[in-house]
């Protein structure tokens, strides 16, 4: 059974590296990046506007989400990272933890979602996931990332 924690702590940061590195998918840079919003979180505590939840089952935490307000909006916010560590993708977790933090925005008083990825071929998944979440491609941003690696930009509008 899947329980999500949303408090943070210290042990956190082994933890998101372990998942996020474990996934194939991002540089070390990136992975710096997910490390630098926890310790951001924990550094600033209730005064963060990065959100945690963590699935964890039998004491494993097997994926994340990091999430929060859009500064200057009114009721839209990011999903900056969700993964879930590759021993345990394809069990529904990342769903979970998606369809969870979705309810947790909407308590916010969330209305917009948006998430960001790449459009390169290994993100074909990621995007697949998105979309069967009932995600619309918002907007396409060329050559982001690198020449031929664009930024897919991913909206849901949440309803009550």
């Amino acid at each position: 059974m899947i329980k999500f924690r949303s408090a943070i702590r210290q042990s956190d940061v082994s933890l998101i590296r372990d998942i996020v590195i474990s996934t194939g998918f991002f540089s070390q840079e990136e992975v710096d990046i997910a490390i630098e919003l926890l310790k951001e979180a924990i550094k600033k505590g209730c005064d963060s506007d990065y959100l945690f939840q963590f699935a964890e089952e039998n004491g494993v935490t097997k994926g994340y989400v990091c999430y929060g307000p859009i500064a200057g909006s009114h009721y839209s916010f990011d999903i900056y990272w969700i993964a879930v560590h590759n021993e345990y993708q394809g069990q529904g977790i990342g769903r979970k933890l998606l369809s969870s933090v979705e309810k947790d925005i909407m308590k916010k008083g969330g209305k917009r979602i948006y998430i960001e990825t790449s459009s390169r071929e290994l993100y074909k998944p990621t995007r697949s996931f998105y979309e069967s979440a009932k995600y619309k491609v918002a907007a396409m941003l060329d050559d982001f990332y690198d020449l031929d690696d664009d930024k897919v930009i991913f909206l849901k509008i949440l309803k009550n």
